[in-house]
């Protein structure tokens, strides 16, 4: 097996990829860490045993590399990726990939000049419970899908604000809850029911009244005829996230842990005993594998040396990238939003713009 070498970029988020990564030994070697603080960055490498610690992206451009993940804030994502890719990395980078819709199409352009690749971030697909649906789904056990809930309940207070002064503001995280908390969930969605038709979102900066939103309700209808809703708010002192899927011959929900959507327990509750045994026999050859960031690395390990798709792909990202662009259009204008979204659509080219002047909105 041929081990990847490996640098992550920025120690916050940073830290559990390393983690993750040396999860995995017999695939990947940390070989490089880069933060532009050099106390935070160089403890973690110390810890971590990393070899090379650098403050400058372009450092690690010099070393023997394999993949270069990167993990800084959101509004850092696309010029350090568009930097990688013309340096002839491989990379993997944490979610939201790009700010506007016009950014992930240069992405891609990129990508196909430089016969590199992007393996965008959404570890939440890998629990075994979703990925038990997944199986399900794959044995024709389902049925139709038809509607959908997701929560994504959590507690951000100003504590956590004041830790990262780009925390709460577009500029830094080019969003707000949907961006930077529910936008896992929502991929969840959009991984089991598919193309979004349209979406009607409310907004609101009503729990702590930073500039981008902490509290908010999709209405989303799937290309499928399938329905879900999305709530999200950043004011729930107990914090809970749960899917529940409802097919034409099964329903799927999740646990409530927080930060592990897709974790085990999931239940598949019937009213019908045969369909029960039916769920039960299909799910007798379901082969757990890593989960979270080891499920995805694990998995991109495979396809990086042995060929074959990735585990999150760019168009991936691209999807997620247009709802969010659609949420935003939507929460701002207080009406539905019908997708795919083209060239000329106002928000095309990004929301921030327009978003950071209109201070309250939805």
């Amino acid at each position: 097996m041929r081990k990847l070498r490996v640098a992550v970029v920025g120690s916050g988020v940073g830290t559990g990829h390393v983690e993750s990564y040396q999860e995995l030994p017999d695939m990947y070697e940390v070989a490089a860490l880069c933060d532009i603080d050099p106390v935070r960055g160089k403890a973690l490498a110390e810890k971590q045993s990393i070899p090379h610690f650098v403050t400058d992206l372009e450092e690690l451009f010099k070393l023997k590399l394999d993949l270069i993940d990167i993990c800084t804030p959101s509004s850092l994502h696309f010029d350090q990726a568009c930097a990688a890719l013309k340096a002839g990395f491989d990379i993997v980078v944490e979610k939201p990939v790009a700010r506007s819709l016009a950014e992930m199409d240069i992405l891609e352009k990129l990508t196909k000049e430089t016969g590199r690749v992007i393996c965008p971030v959404f570890q939440y697909r890998f629990g075994h419970g979703f990925q038990k649906l997944h199986h399900l789904v794959n044995k024709g056990v389902t049925g139709q899908p038809l509607m959908a809930t997701a929560e994504t309940h959590w507690y951000r207070a100003e504590e956590y604000y004041n830790a990262a002064a780009w925390r709460g503001t577009w500029d830094g995280e080019t969003g707000g809850c949907f961006t930077t908390h529910a936008i896992h969930i929502n991929d969840m969605l959009c991984e089991m029911f598919g193309a979004v038709k349209s979406v009607y979102a409310r907004t609101s900066r009503l729990v702590n009244g930073n500039q981008t939103e902490d509290l908010g309700v999709l209405s989303l209808e799937f290309q499928n005829g399938a329905m879900a809703t999305s709530t999200a708010t950043l004011g729930s002192r107990q914090q809970t996230s749960r899917l529940r899927f409802c097919f034409r011959d099964l329903v799927a929900e999740s646990g409530l842990s927080p930060y592990n959507p897709g974790h085990e327990p999931w239940t598949f509750p019937n009213d019908d005993a045969a369909t029960v045994a039916k769920i039960a026999e299909a799910l007798v050859d379901f082969v757990p594998r890593p989960e979270r960031n080891p499920g995805q690395f694990y998995r991109l390990h495979k396809a990086l040396t042995e060929g074959g798709p990735l585990p999150v792909t760019l168009a991936d990202a691209r999807r997620s990238v247009e709802l969010l662009t659609a949420i935003y259009y939507s929460s701002l204008k207080n009406e539905p939003v019908a997708l795919p979204l083209g060239q000329d659509h106002p928000f095309y080219n990004g929301w921030l713009d327009t978003m950071k002047k209109a201070t309250v909105h939805g």
